[in-house]
């Protein structure tokens, strides 16, 4: 009897040992530190362990800053590793500010994309891409009728055959979105972005208060792996200093649930994407009383100066034809 109890206090002490690794294989906050960049940042010289940066981006002790508060600037970080985990969430800490009170710009995009390193039109990185975007957009500038303001977060999917429109803020192309109004807190700010199941839920923290709010949900999404991560920002005639303090990516894939499907060769698509919808010009705004005067005495000057320079080219033809005359 005494044997048996000693045996069943072992088994009992082996199931309470062993449960802490359990639980701890099946934790849903296993961080990939291939796919994270957390301060501080620099590793040997200049060099960030799996990062690589773009145009005028710059590291700090405290931030990479993709873009200073000025005019015309472009930069972007890339991830080195492409991330071959079906679900996963990135969360970044980010931070977007400037001298700008009522106009301000241009905004900062996040990147799972076949495509790294390529610089172009959309917010600093290349159109037409393969993959997903998260577009933190702050152009304070109305580009076209919109039933939001700004600043306004939206998700794009692209398999390579889309052009962000950039004139109408991507609104014929995106999946969903949601005003967020995140620029110039003196706190940090926060986006989350989940992909597991095949469902996109993005949600953000913008006010510190260290719980997520959701932006918005797309079921549906397909994404491949062997993608990269990223984040990419630019500046034009408007302009703002693009800061990002922190990148964690986790992986959602537990150990008894995780799938063997090969996705590497799946087209990114989504069930609920709405076709590019035909562009219709902005009407064009009718002009004030004071340039409506000014146009006309522009008009009115030019036709007095031709009339002026008729007359002086007809009495020389009749001054000329008289001499011939004599």
């Amino acid at each position: 009897m005494l044997t048996d109890n000693i045996l069943i206090t072992r088994i009992v002490s082996l199931f309470l040992f062993c449960s802490p690794i359990l639980a701890e294989w099946n934790t849903r906050d296993y961080i990939r530190r291939e796919h994270t960049l957390t301060k501080p940042y620099q590793g040997t010289g200049m060099s960030v362990p799996y990062w690589d940066f773009l145009g005028s981006t710059i590291v700090t002790s405290n931030y990479v800053r993709l873009t200073p508060d000025l005019q015309s600037k472009s930069g972007a970080l890339w991830n080195t590793a492409a991330c071959y985990t079906r679900n996963w969430e990135v969360q970044v800490q980010f931070k977007i500010h400037g001298r700008g009170k009522d106009l301000f710009g241009d905004g900062l995009a996040l990147w799972y994309v076949k495509e790294r390193m390529q610089t172009g039109p959309v917010f600093g990185s290349k159109d037409y891409f393969h993959g997903l975007a998260i577009i933190l957009d702050t152009y304070s500038n109305h580009n076209g009728a919109h039933n939001h303001q700004h600043p306004y977060i939206s998700a794009m999917i692209n398999n390579g055959s889309l052009h962000y429109d950039h004139d109408r803020d991507g609104t014929h192309t995106q999946l969903s979105g949601c005003e967020a109004k995140f620029r110039n807190y003196n706190h940090d700010t926060h986006i989350s972005i989940v992909y597991k199941d095949d469902t996109l839920i993005v949600s953000t923290d913008l006010e510190g208060k260290n719980a997520w709010k959701e932006c918005f949900k797309v079921e549906n999404v397909v994404l491949p792996t062997g993608y990269f991560f990223g984040a990419s920002a630019t500046t034009g005639d408007l302009s703002d200093n693009h800061d990002i303090i922190a990148i964690k990516m986790y992986e959602l894939d537990l150990l008894d649930t995780q799938k063997q499907e090969d996705r590497s060769h799946l087209i990114p698509s989504a069930a609920s994407f709405e076709a590019p919808r035909e562009r219709v010009e902005d009407a064009k705004p009718a002009m004030s009383g004071i340039k409506t005067f000014l146009w006309m005495m522009c008009v009115a000057i030019v036709c007095i100066i031709l009339v002026v320079l008729g007359i002086m080219w007809y009495q020389k033809r009749q001054e000329q034809s008289r001499k011939r005359l004599y």
